[in-house]
């Protein structure tokens, strides 16, 4: 038996090895275009924290994006869904949501949102637009996220 356990670690290492660098991206959110191929602004990744969501606390969700041309102004539209229905739409001054102008290159958006206390647990969609001030569509992306049951671990 000693022997055999001794032939699976070589064999099993590689796997392990693999098994590690690839669990940071089965986490990561997947963040999906909604139209057009092209923007002038594009979305490299999303964070929500806590992931899930508790409904009643604070979630943040950070952006990391970049950008082709320079932005002095704009909004940012956010479209909730639940299970396919349309649930909360709001819209906000983009300068509110990252540092106003935004040059050419990376940037990061950050917005945190207090969701209900009566939001019931599942899979929600969020649908986010970012257009400049002559309302001009600079990205267009949505995602999923989960609101989960009860309190967080951050929480006790």
């Amino acid at each position: 038996m000693e022997r055999v356990a001794v032939r699976l670690k070589p064999t099993l290492l590689p796997f392990f090895a693999i098994s590690l660098i690839l669990l940071p991206l089965l986490q990561a959110t997947s963040v999906r275009y909604c139209d057009r191929k092209f923007y002038p602004v594009k979305v490299h990744g999303v964070d929500i924290s806590p992931d899930p969501v508790v409904s009643g606390n604070p979630a943040n969700f950070t952006i990391s994006a970049s950008a082709d041309q320079a932005i002095s102004s704009g909004k940012l539209v956010i479209d909730v869904s639940y299970f396919g229905v349309h649930v909360h739409k709001e819209t906000h001054d983009l300068c509110e949501e990252a540092s106003c102008p935004i040059a050419v290159g990376d940037f990061v958006l950050s917005h945190t949102q207090t969701l209900p206390g009566f939001a019931p647990p599942g899979l929600y969609t969020l649908k986010m637009t970012l257009e400049d001030e002559r309302n001009q569509q600079l990205t267009c992306i949505s995602f999923s996220f989960k609101i989960g049951l009860g309190s967080s671990v951050s929480d006790s």
